[in-house]
């Protein structure tokens, strides 16, 4: 089967498609003939060995989203079938329960194989069937930007109608956040350094947008946009470049929920804020099965569809990560197998 890995040496110059052979279903286990895969930031780190030693040893399979159907069910599955088409999950080791470091060993394209492959193997207890009425492309993008977006707000967050919810940017967690807070029956307010950006999550349903290159101290107008003392919860990917401005944001004794570090990684914020306005500032690293089972069951009640800026061909994955690395996407960036 082809594979899209890097090999030889951690360097984007080593991400290339190999061949390896096709992996069988064993016991416990189902096979997955791959249909699509998604892009998340954390994919232009790992060529570089972003993750350090924890990260597999080369070649390693580039990804940790994508989508497949089952082609092979291995002896003991039960809840699985030849045909059904599901997502393998982030965390193959984080089934429910709370966050821990047996938990979180395991995650796809970094301590084990990714997605970029023409078949997966995998235990029937690390994949979840998809929302039926979401085509292949939308259902890769679920398992790491869906569910880091629904364990922020629901899971943690405990987001609730008439709530205010902050986020920062178009990406693909962002927008998740943005559609779920709307399900929730939230107000949202979206930040953009693009008018034109502005301009599409409005029509998603954005209550009110700050374009921030232009509003350099956007945190005090999101506060008296939201009222009530300040914004509810602010799903925060910006890190150094805008926690300062979250912070004055969010209301006394509301939620932050750190999920990137896009403007850098060092802590460079009023912390006093934190302390005396009692925030909760919470670190969010996807999620768990239980999480993707209860959002899907929204995503499928409510029909809602994630929000695919562009798809790519298999080959072009490294135009793809080009693509992601610009900033010019709205939404995930897909990869047709």
């Amino acid at each position: 089967m082809r594979v899209f890995q890097v090999e030889n040496a951690w360097s984007d110059d080593n991400l290339r498609i190999g061949e390896r052979p096709d992996p069988v279903a064993g016991p416990g286990e189902v096979r997955l003939r791959m249909l699509a895969s998604a892009l998340n930031y954390r994919d232009l780190l790992v060529p570089r060995r972003g993750y350090g030693s924890r990260m597999q040893a080369l070649p390693l399979i580039m990804l940790s989203d994508g989508v497949g159907r089952i082609d092979q069910v291995g002896s003991g599955v039960d809840a699985f079938h030849i045909g059904d088409r599901v997502c393998p999950l982030f965390f193959s080791t984080w089934p429910g329960g709370e966050p821990s470091s047996e938990h979180m060993a395991r995650s796809l394209g970094c301590e084990s194989d990714g997605t970029m492959a023409e078949y997966m193997v995998v235990p029937a207890a690390t994949v979840a069937h998809v929302p039926a009425h979401l085509d292949d492309t939308e259902a890769a993008t679920l398992p790491t930007a869906a569910v880091t977006a629904w364990r922020a707000l629901v899971t943690e967050g405990r987001v609730k109608a008439g709530d205010t919810v902050l986020v920062q940017g178009t990406g693909g967690v962002s927008l998740f956040a943005l559609q779920f807070a709307r399900l929730l029956g939230a107000r949202v307010i979206c930040t953009s350094s693009s008018d034109e950006k502005l301009e599409r999550v409005r029509e998603m349903g954005a209550d009110v947008t700050i374009n921030y290159r232009s509003t350099p101290e956007w945190g005090r107008i999101a506060r008296d946009a939201a009222g009530n003392g300040g914004v509810d919860h602010v799903i925060e990917v910006g890190g150094q470049g805008t926690l300062a401005q979250s912070l004055r944001a969010v209301r006394p004794g509301g939620t932050l929920s750190l999920i990137g570090v896009l403007g850098g990684g060092a802590m460079d914020a009023p912390l006093g804020l934190v302390v005396t306005r009692h925030v909760r500032l919470q670190g969010i690293t996807v999620g768990n099965r239980e999480d993707f089972l209860a959002m899907s069951r929204a995503i499928a009640h409510s029909g809602m569809r994630p929000v695919v800026d562009r798809s790519f061909p298999f080959e072009e994955l490294r135009e793809a990560m080009q693509y992601l690395a610009s900033g010019r996407h709205f939404g995930k960036i897909c990869i047709r197998h």
